[in-house]
């Protein structure tokens, strides 16, 4: 009974990985001009707290190839890229662009980097100056709507 069980599970576990979600590959060559311009600290910050997932240097996990979790890895890779790609700036129109400063205000303190994602990127973690520091960036790059 628990030998069958077990080879239940087994099979599967192996069925899953069957089932994967692509991720776009990075281009083959990245145009470093189209890359977002910001001060040097925002930099440091956007590439060790969200380049990951809003750009094309994700460095993948070993789990991020194994099912179940892989589903979740690389559905949240390709919804980051999907919102903004920091490596893809220049190609925004500056609505796009006003969003995007908007949706950091947004969720700088509460939901990026993902708390999920910081259980096991330690080094990702923003402390609260940090995340002021990126809010005030992207606030001062907020254009008032004029009616």
């Amino acid at each position: 009974m628990l030998k069958t069980l077990a080879l239940w599970v087994l099979g599967m576990f192996g069925l899953l990985q069957l089932i994967q979600i692509d991720i776009p590959e990075p281009p083959k060559q990245i145009d470093p001009g189209k890359e977002i311009k910001a001060p040097k600290l925002i930099m440091a910050m956007l590439k060790r707290s969200c380049y990951d997932c809003h750009s094309y240097e994700t460095k993948m996990p070993w789990y991020g190839h194994i099912s179940p979790i892989s589903l979740e890895v690389k559905s949240h890779i390709k919804e980051g890229r999907k919102a903004v790609n920091f490596q893809e700036w220049s190609n925004y129109d500056d609505a796009k662009k006003q969003k995007i400063y908007k949706g950091i205000v947004k969720t700088i303190n509460f939901r990026m980097p993902m708390p999920m994602y910081l259980i096991v990127h330690e080094d990702a973690k923003l402390t609260r100056e940090e995340r002021e520091i990126i809010k005030k960036w992207a606030e001062s790059h907020i254009k008032e709507e004029v009616y």
